[in-house]
């Protein structure tokens, strides 16, 4: 069983930790830290990344680590002030609470099983964000970032509809201890404060899951059997695969849509 400083790493929570200072590096010269920064790490682990955070000048470091012995651990090693540790799993945070002192730079190594579900926590309190830096397995990289193609889909619209992305270095399993089976990437990302308006946004988001639910059949295909079947899309659009089309071409499909309620 991998360990760390004495203390068993669980495969449950994903503990996979970083051991190469060269991506710390990468990460703080993507984003700006000050003596009035606010930063957020999730997952502390034994504290490699956070030591590192705290030789910035920064305000103030908020970190959320589910595994006990792991917060011990930093509460026993790390004396700093402006550290604040929370034995809590993110996903369960009322992250209003980071309204007092936004806005705030997050700099993580996510856990990988739960990458999407943080990331949606992002994009539903991104007023708090200012930007940031997140470690994530490399297919899901590019699932964010494409904008065609293969891997092009519901992931990517939906959050590059309320984010800007930019890939930073491709990190190898060495990395990290223990070596992981997949490559990694490091992801900078600053919220979209004011996106553009999505009507009946929920719906819109129903239906960009449709429209990918088998990314190699037509847009005919997909939408058959659904309430979107009959909506008097054109041939050529019917023809489509939805990896054809980019987010300006499906919201005129939605507008489509909504004007037929509308009638």
């Amino acid at each position: 069983m991998a360990k760390s400083k004495g203390i068993a790493l669980k495969k449950r929570h994903g503990q996979n930790f970083l051991r190469d200072e060269r991506f710390v590096h990468c990460m703080f010269d993507a984003v700006t830290l000050t003596e009035k920064s606010s930063v957020l790490e999730i997952g502390c682990g034994d504290g490699f990344l956070t030591r590192a955070i705290l030789r910035n000048p920064i305000a103030r470091l908020r970190v959320y680590e589910i595994d006990e012995e792991w917060v011990r651990y930093i509460k026993e090693t790390v004396k700093d002030e402006r550290l604040t540790l929370l034995l809590q799993n993110f996903l369960d945070v009322d992250l209003n609470v980071l309204a007092e002192h936004a806005p705030w730079t997050v700099l993580a190594n996510l856990p990988y099983h739960v990458t999407f579900p943080i990331l949606h926590s992002f994009q539903q309190y991104r007023r708090y964000l200012n930007e940031g830096v997140i470690m994530v397995q490399e297919e899901v990289a590019q699932k964010i970032t494409k904008t065609s193609g293969r891997g092009y889909g519901y992931v990517s619209l939906f959050f590059q509809h309320y984010f800007e992305w930019k890939q930073l270095e491709k990190v190898p399993p060495t990395a990290f201890h223990p070596a992981p089976k997949v490559f990694s990437r490091l992801l900078y990302f600053k919220p979209i404060q004011n996106p553009k308006p999505i009507p009946h946004e929920a719906e819109f988001w129903n239906f960009i899951k449709l429209c990918f639910k088998q990314p190699r059949r037509t847009m005919r295909n997909n939408l058959k059997g659904s309430q979107y079947e009959a909506h008097g899309f054109s041939q050529e659009i019917l023809s489509l695969r939805a990896q054809q089309m980019n987010m300006g071409k499906l919201l005129e499909l939605w507008d489509t849509i909504i004007s037929q309620w509308n009638d």
